[in-house]
């Protein structure tokens, strides 16, 4: 009997192939279309050439810009990242305390568990508004719209797989004296971090989508900010390689907390994705 498919394993070489061949298909597809768009149109903005990208992105990425005397890939990434990492930070800390309590403490979870279901049910996007007139058109704005995105969903989260640990350890804990204080910071917490560590990866997409809107609505800088500053000129040489590089930027961050895990949790992680 042939070893069936899903009993076989790519090797190291297979898998880079197999992982490069969506992109490398993708690029030959642009490759194919912008040549035959600029044959037709020289000026064609839709699908710039590869040498007009790179041109951009020397510019941007290497050359003071005249008005702000900045070099903007680098100005506008600092601004995102800065924004994202607070909301992220502030995220994970209401949803670790908040989600541990709820999770742990039947009298906070009746109390707090209604009202996270109800506020992690209203889409972060219809509150921009709201939150633009409460806190103004600053920083605090865009990063109280990724706390609200992403905290309640970490809440929920952590909450549920508090519940999940099995009441036997628990128990067993008080058995042997530990008091609630004892039993959230050595057992809850070790268990829950890689937990937060993973609802986190999970979050990244959402919490982007909230900065670049954010960003796109009222800021001065930024990525999502300068995409859109640009679209009015369909400059797509700017677009395209800005995407791209919001694009590495959730990659690195979800590969370095997918290391963190790892050496945090090696146990917890084997294996996983």
């Amino acid at each position: 009997m042939g070893l069936r498919i899903i009993n076989r394993r790519p090797g190291r070489g297979s898998a880079l192939f197999w992982g490069a061949l969506p992109f490398l298909a993708v690029l030959a597809l642009y490759l194919v279309f912008s040549t035959l768009r600029l044959a037709e149109n020289p000026n064609d903005k839709l699908l710039p050439a590869l040498s007009t990208i790179a041109d951009t992105v020397g510019r941007l990425a290497f050359s003071f810009d005249q008005r702000t005397g900045q070099i903007l890939l680098w100005a506008d990434s600092a601004a995102s990242l800065s924004r994202l990492g607070y909301g992220l930070a502030v995220s994970a800390a209401i949803g670790l305390v908040v989600g541990i309590g709820s999770g742990l403490v039947p009298f906070i979870r009746a109390g707090l568990a209604p009202s996270i279901a109800v506020v992690s049910l209203i889409p972060p996007m219809a509150l921009l508004p709201i939150l633009f007139i409460s806190f103004g058109l600053g920083e605090l704005s865009k990063v109280v719209l990724i706390v609200v995105g992403v905290a309640p969903f970490l809440v929920r989260d952590l909450a549920m797989r508090v519940e999940a640990i099995p009441a036997e350890l628990i128990i067993k804990a008080q058995t042997l004296g530990a008091s609630t204080w004892q039993i959230v910071t050595r057992l809850v917490l070790p268990t829950m971090l890689p937990k937060l560590i993973d609802a986190l990866r999970l979050s990244l997409g959402p919490a982007w989508l909230f900065l670049i809107s954010a960003e796109a609505i009222a800021a001065q800088d930024g990525l999502g900010y300068r995409i859109f500053l640009v679209r009015r000129y369909l400059a797509m040489d700017v677009i395209l390689p800005y995407v791209a590089w919001i694009t590495l930027l959730a990659f690195l961050m979800d590969w370095g907390l997918r290391t963190l895990n790892r050496r945090i949790s090696p146990w917890l992680t084997r294996g996983a994705a």
